[in-house]
């Protein structure tokens, strides 16, 4: 939210195990951030799980990032 009411684009990577929470968040701020959802959950993956999560999550994440509203 900082960066955005500066200006600067952001954009949060969440897992989805987090979805209700992000929402619940944003309602309660009155923010609609830009949010990009990855699976669920993070720890215990391998790092070629790990890479392969960020790697299809790149491309989301700078058409976020460069959107215009």
């Amino acid at each position: 939210m900082n960066f955005d009411s500066r200006g600067i684009p952001g954009v949060s990577v969440v897992t989805t195990g987090f979805t209700d929470a992000v929402e619940a968040q944003s309602k309660a701020l009155g923010f609609e951030p830009a949010i990009l959802y990855v699976p669920h959950p993070i720890q215990n993956r391998t790092a070629e799980e790990l890479k392969k999560i960020a790697d299809e999550a790149i491309e989301p994440a700078l058409r976020l990032l460069t959107r215009s509203e």
